[in-house]
């Protein structure tokens, strides 16, 4: 998923903006500079939403860069903008005619003479600007000088050319991000961006390139290809572009390119180069190569995105060094060969394959040969269709009342002076634990200390638990502050099945009743206007294990719950698993029999029928029915209801039949280990939950009886957490405040 739900201080910002506008008829005004044909593509779809949401937004578009320009690559691609029924409000011709990088340089100076005026003249709100291209950083850097918001699209990528700096440039100049990628969003908070300042929505151009193969494309193909015999899969796109820190090299690469093409003969599409400086000689190349007049090929200078994406959606291959290749082609499972360094370091799926040097036409004719013509699965990496609904919502929820100043969020350093308040105040979080009989919310330090904890029963209903949960949240919380505590945050730890990325749990266990398809985020953020994390109980142990018991420091280990369920969590490289759908560590539904009891998820043979709580319990009001249970000098504590604790006193009273049953379920544990070890091979198993010293030695015995070797150096410990679930809960709020990756 990838929207990620703002602080409630946007939420706040978004409902005065709200009143400002209801007051006085006050529009947010966006001004979106667009410098190219690639720019274009992705800020047209957020051009149209904010066009269409016209009772809050006021759009001004401002034209520079090569959209000016009749030469190599362009051909006035203004033009489209205006058939797309956009009202253009400035044109600038910006770019300075030159074959080096000295060019470029000039261009951004004269975009930096005649930006001024322009944005005197439209007094923008917010100003959108794109990506990576050297006009973009002089509209950036105008804008910001001008003490003008800065909405940046697509930074904290990384593509490995000068267009890196360019991006990186332009995202310490914005205000505001809106990136594709979780990795992108890493790299933004890693370069000090405060967080909320941070949207992840996808690629805005994926909102169309989604639904797009489905519609008809033969008459493009037939256009843009030349012929009427031209059929999908059975042609080639060719893109390729100067490297501007390498441009010797480039257009050495970009000749052998072509002559692989003219080796492969294959129909080939091929677009012009961009105005990079190196432009002009590849431009000489293709013309030496005599590629305008070869039956084979079709050079273009420009072709309409909706057109292009076509295209590319239906091609044999893609090649050369264009983002077009990693980014919109993955959405087609188009066959992409990327060339050069041109786009090294971005993501990408399996689609693409790297050709990243050579010194002979041979390497990329091998590339093309393995290519063409495949299949691969469509990639969702950069978007799932549905940025721009995110974008409008961010945009809406920015308060242009707000001081201007951008702050920067760098890592906390030593400082001498100190602050009374900072010396007496405990940062602390606040831990809710949702068990199937008990709710309970605590106070926890930083350094694991439970402060305060309060217990009620949990309610039967949904509405009765959520009326509860922040009950007791707003009382703890304002406990919290009597107690000198700072609360940075809620932890929320939940049997079930949970997406922790959008707080919601999808399905519960049986214990807790009414509780599918919760969103618990939401509502205790807003209740008290602070972050909130849900997770799965076997996950928040783990985490507890990992920030307060035996993981620390360890990289790969397995913790395993045995209580009334069996569950647990897996840390893979300091980090939780939590699988497709999240379900992964769903340790009790391993089967270790083909035909054994039957369990709660309605199999057989799982390691929950044999050794959970509730498996002990059945085992022990079967012995007692059989008058089998009670030894000489034993009583039952209640004498209506049997327990696993009866079996367990049973055994060490000497009873082989409950010893039986104790040996069978510590086996079956042993042999869902033994299972986990030859998968995920961790250097550690810990042992949670009220039966974990029931099962510890025969767990230690099946491992060093039947693992594998180099698997029986695995250490295997009980947990020593008192509150493994509360803890848990506590790390994640914990672990973020202190910039750890949760």
């Amino acid at each position: 998923v990838l929207f990620k739900k703002k602080k409630k201080k946007s939420a706040i910002s978004f409902g005065k903006k709200t009143m400002e506008k209801k007051g006085n008829q006050r529009k947010l005004q966006i001004c979106v500079a667009t410098c190219n044909r690639a720019d274009y593509s992705k800020l047209a779809p957020i051009m149209s939403g904010i066009k269409a949401e016209s009772d809050y937004f006021k759009l001004d578009v401002v034209v520079l860069g090569s959209h000016m320009i009749d030469d190599y690559g362009t051909s006035n691609t203004y033009r489209m903008i205006e058939q797309d029924d956009f009202d253009i409000d400035t044109r600038l011709h910006t770019i300075v005619r030159g074959e080096d990088e000295a060019a470029m340089v000039e261009s951004v100076g004269l975009a930096l003479v005649k930006l001024p005026d322009v944005l005197i003249r439209l007094k923008p709100d917010i100003m959108i600007v794109h990506g990576d291209r050297f006009d973009a950083l002089a509209v950036a850097t105008s804008a910001a000088l001008m003490n003008i918001r800065i909405l940046h699209v697509e930074g904290g990528e990384v593509s490995g050319t000068i267009d890196d700096s360019i991006r990186h440039a332009i995202t310490k100049l914005a205000h505001y991000h809106v990136c594709c990628t979780r990795s992108a969003e890493q790299h933004l908070i890693a370069m000090c961006e405060d967080h909320d300042t941070i949207l992840l929505a996808g690629c805005p151009s994926y909102d169309k390139l989604l639904s797009a193969k489905n519609q008809d494309y033969m008459s493009i193909l037939q256009v843009w290809l030349e012929g009427g015999d031209v059929k999908p899969n059975e042609y080639i796109v060719a893109l390729q572009h100067p490297v501007t820190t390498d441009i010797k090299h480039s257009i050495k690469m970009f000749e052998l390119t072509l002559e692989a093409l003219l080796s492969f003969n294959k129909k080939t599409l091929i677009l012009f180069p961009n105005i990079d400086a190196g432009n002009k000689e590849m431009v000489r190349v293709m013309r030496k190569k005599g590629i305008e007049q070869h039956p084979n090929f079709r050079a273009v200078k420009h072709i309409p995105f909706d057109q292009f994406i076509q295209l590319v959606a239906h091609a044999g291959c893609v090649i050369g060094n264009s983002s077009c290749g990693v980014r919109e082609a993955g959405a087609f499972g188009t066959p992409v060969i990327n060339l050069g360094t041109r786009q090294t370091g971005r993501e990408t799926g399996e689609n693409v394959l790297h050709v990243r040097d050579t010194d002979t036409k041979n390497k990329i004719l091998h590339a093309l040969e393995i290519q063409f013509g495949k299949q691969y699965p469509c990639s969702k990496i950069y978007g799932d269709g549905n940025a721009v609904p995110r974008i409008l919502k961010f945009l809406k929820s920015i308060d242009i009342t707000e001081p201007l100043q951008k702050k920067f969020c760098f890592p906390p350093v030593k400082n001498i002076s100190q602050d009374i308040d900072h010396i007496l105040e405990t940062r602390s979080a606040l831990a809710v634990d949702l068990g199937g009989t008990n709710l309970r919310v605590a106070i926890v330090s930083m350094k694991g200390e439970i402060i305060k904890l309060c217990k009620q029963p949990n309610p039967k209903t949904y509405e009765a638990r959520i009326a509860l949960i922040l009950k007791m949240c707003v009382e703890a919380a304002s406990e919290a502050v009597d107690m000198n505590c700072r609360i940075l945050g809620v932890g929320v730890s939940t049997g079930g099945r949970v997406n922790p990325n959008d707080g919601v749990i999808l399905h519960s266990t049986k214990l807790i009743q009414e509780w599918t398809s919760v969103d618990l985020r939401t509502p205790i953020s807003d209740a008290l206007h602070l972050p909130v994390w849900v997770d799965n109980d076997g996950n928040c142990a783990t985490l507890a294990e990992r920030k307060f018991g035996h993981g620390r420091g360890v990289e790969n280990f397995v913790t395993v719950i045995t209580g009334t369920g069996i569950g647990g969590g897996v840390l893979h490289r300091s980090e939780l698993i939590h699988g497709t759908s999240f379900c992964a560590a769903e340790f009790g539904h391993i089967a270790v029999s083909v035909d054994g009891p039957e369990c709660s998820c309605g199999n057989r043979g799982c390691i929950e029928a044999y050794a959970s709580g509730m498996a002990l319990q059945r085992e022990a009001k079967r012995l007692n029915d059989e008058e089998s249970l009670l030894m000489e000098g034993m009583a039952l504590k209640n004498e209506e209801t049997v327990s696993a604790i009866d079996l367990i006193v049973a055994s060490k009273f000497g009873n082989l039949k409950a010893e039986k049953v104790l040996r069978t379920a510590g086996t079956a544990v042993g042999l869902g280990i033994l299972n986990i070890l030859h998968i995920l091979n961790p250097s550690l198993v810990i042992l949670s939950g009220v039966l974990a010293s029931q099962y510890e030695s025969t767990v230690k015995e099946i491992i060093s009886q039947r693992a594998l070797p180099s698997a029986q150096t695995v250490n295997v410990v009980i947990s020593n957490l008192v509150e493994p679930a509360l803890l848990g809960a506590a790390s994640m709020v914990l672990d973020y405040s202190t910039r750890r990756t949760y």
